[in-house]
């Protein structure tokens, strides 16, 4: 067994090797000049005007969760519609369930003014 597995060792091993030896390059490469408008803060071109721990409003993570869920959504959508043809009624009326799950759960979000800004 360790016959078989001496190739990944090594080929891990290599791997490690020329990541470290890229490492240790470009940080003897890199130029040290600093200089005062490379180390300022930088947001949008401005000087910030509020502290970076600000809290943030509730509905900027719905928005985020909502983006997730409607991303998972093209994720499970993509496959089905590539074995759609091959699925029998099963399949195809679980996948329209799921869907019409979602559309109801996007409905309730949207009529909650979730999506208001």
């Amino acid at each position: 067994m360790a016959n078989e597995l001496l190739p990944l060792l090594l080929l891990f091993g290599l791997a490690l090797a020329v990541a470290l030896l890229l490492l240790f390059v470009s940080y003897l490469l890199v130029p040290r000049r600093y200089d005062l408008e490379k180390i300022s803060s930088y947001e949008c071109g401005f000087d910030p005007f509020e502290d970076s721990r600000a809290r943030f409003d509730v509905r900027f993570y719905l928005v985020a969760i909502l983006f997730i869920v409607f991303d998972l959504e093209i994720s499970f959508l993509f496959p089905w519609s590539l074995c759609l043809s091959s699925l029998d009624l099963f399949g195809y009326s679980t996948m329209v369930a799921f869907l019409l799950l979602l559309t109801l759960g996007f409905v309730y979000e949207w009529k909650k003014g979730a999506l208001d800004w």
